[in-house]
């Protein structure tokens, strides 16, 4: 039996045997002439457009529009001019079709992986995946097909392996590379399924038993009868526990002598509804917006923001829904963006700052929000706010969202603004704050790196990251008494919202509410409801 430590992706645990998909080679075959190989290229070439246009269907149909964008973007590389040129240029020297593919493909790839950009990096898999697929066509390869259930290792899983699997048999996903933003882990967590990356993956471990935790990123491979049995036995439970806890789903979040709280949920967009619809969320304390722009080539339009939030907003059904505003920059990066690089990207051009640079990227992103209100209880909040002048020029921002709106004939509906507490400028300015908005939601995750001056990126940095430190409990502590002083309400979002160890005190100091993950509500509910403040 081995242990392997790798960095975890996607949370769940997941046991079973282990299938590798492992590269794919091309077909020792002779060139016939230039002109045939020209046209078996071609030829190939227009299958795997045709291929991908299908998969982008069945995505969209199983995934929603923003996990299928990507095989949008697959189409436009495989039939792109400059990858179509490299490969004819390299028949005309003579070279196989398939091998021709395969060079230009890793070509691209090289120029995608010298980049900068950590996004753009992670395109260099998307274009290998693209010249891979022509390479199957073009030696009669049929796709890997998964038939039974089993743990997926690959050294990098693709956008287009990973929409294809059924989701029946795929217990787990192990890779040697591939980081929280790839395509893998976007997707890994779509699915539900357990996720590691920067495992030793190698055709070694085709077949053989493991057990995958995506909660400590470790990998047991070949572990003994006990090891297993304690895994399937953990699995069990937590299905059990799951089941058990459903009965929770209405009940409300009361202690034993009356105190309450509110239970909301963080998610990304509606591919998470059908999580929210079983998690007994009481409304959405923090949609993630920035979602909507990751995994794409281009800026979303107004109207397709429009649409995605109209369905979140309908889907709760008058609970109320918090729209966070765009959060690009430090961990979360887009390529079309074209940012400058940064020495520190969490201190740089991010959220609220960027947006207030780039007015018309904001008034499209805030008309889209407005229309969205008419259709249930929307609130607008605003991340990285740092004090009163910058909420000046946000709640300006609103107003002049309004006035196009009024101006197109557009209608929209009443809301609510609450700005972001994570930074420690915020908490020393928060009795000011608290006066111009109607609630705070304090981001637990961000207000601890600040507050600590530790990259919460950084693993090296984990021992030390604590968010119990008394430091994030005080500047919790002096945030809630300054808002309720002003009559603004406080929610807690982030890892710190969940941690059962702080509920009974989160609940003391008065909090409004508490946004989980939609996973965490219900066993939050239990301990809340087993609870007697006195």
């Amino acid at each position: 039996m081995q242990v392997f430590s790798g960095f975890p992706i996607s949370q769940g645990l997941a046991a079973g045997k282990i299938v590798f998909l492992g590269a794919q080679k091309a077909a020792v075959r002779q060139a016939v002439s230039p002109q045939e190989e020209q046209l078996r290229f071609e030829s190939a070439q227009r299958q795997a457009v045709d291929a991908l246009g299908a998969l982008y269907e069945k995505a969209r149909a199983e995934l929603g529009e923003k996990d299928a964008e990507i095989f949008s973007v697959h189409q436009l590389m495989a039939a792109d001019e400059d990858f179509t040129d490299l490969v004819s240029e390299a028949i005309a020297d003579g070279a196989e079709a398939s091998e021709a593919v395969r060079q230009a493909g890793e070509q691209c790839a090289a120029i995608f992986s010298a980049m900068d950009d950590d996004y753009m990096r992670e395109r260099a898999a998307d274009v290998r995946d693209v010249a891979a697929r022509i390479c199957r066509i073009l030696n009669g390869e049929a796709e890997q097909t998964i038939t039974e259930p089993c743990l997926i290792a690959a050294e990098e899983l693709t956008p287009s392996q990973t929409v294809q699997f059924p989701r029946e048999f795929v217990r787990g996903m192990l890779t040697a590379r591939g980081a929280a933003n790839s395509h893998m882990g976007i997707l890994a967590r779509t699915l539900g399924v357990p996720a590691v990356s920067q495992l030793p993956v190698s055709a070694e471990l085709h077949g053989r038993t493991a057990v995958l935790d995506g909660f400590s990123g470790t990998l047991t491979l070949d572990p003994d009868e006990q090891t297993l049995a304690e895994a399937a036995a953990k699995i069990a439970a937590q299905q059990a526990q799951r089941e058990a806890l459903r009965q929770l789903i209405s009940a409300p979040s009361v202690t034993q002598d009356g105190h309450s709280v509110r239970l909301y949920a963080n998610i990304a967009g509606t591919d998470d509804l059908p999580l929210l619809r079983e998690s007994g969320a009481e409304g959405v304390g923090l949609l993630r917006s920035e979602f909507l722009y990751l995994g794409r080539s281009t800026y979303p339009t107004e109207d397709e923001l429009f649409e995605s939030y109209k369905t979140v907003v309908q889907a709760m059904d008058g609970r109320e829904i918090i729209i966070r505003t765009l959060d690009i920059g430090a961990d979360k990066q887009v390529g079309y963006f074209d940012m400058p690089p940064e020495d520190n990207p969490a201190l740089g051009l991010r959220a609220i700052r960027l947006c207030l640079t780039r007015p018309i990227l904001f008034q499209t992103q805030l008309c889209a929000i407005l229309r969205a209100s008419r259709y249930g209880n929307v609130g607008i909040m605003f991340p990285m706010v740092t004090g009163p002048d910058e909420l000046h020029r946000l709640k300006q921002a609103l107003a002049d969202a309004e006035d196009v709106l009024i101006a197109r004939g557009e209608r929209f509906g009443p809301y609510r603004v609450g700005v972001m507490i994570e930074t420690p400028a915020a908490v020393f300015m928060s009795g000011e704050l608290a006066g111009e908005v109607d609630f705070f939601s304090i981001g637990t995750n961000d207000l601890t790196q600040y507050l600590l001056a530790m990259d919460r990126q950084n693993p090296n940095l984990a021992p030390f990251c604590d968010p119990h430190h008394p430091a994030v409990l005080r500047a919790i502590r002096q945030t809630v008494e300054r808002a309720h002083q002003a009559g603004c309400t406080v929610g807690i979002c982030g890892e710190l919202a969940a941690d059962e160890a702080l509920t009974e005190a989160f609940l003391r100091l008065g909090v409004d509410e508490l946004s989980v993950a939609p996973s965490r509500i219900l066993p939050l509910r239990e301990k809340i409801r087993s609870l007697t403040l006195g």
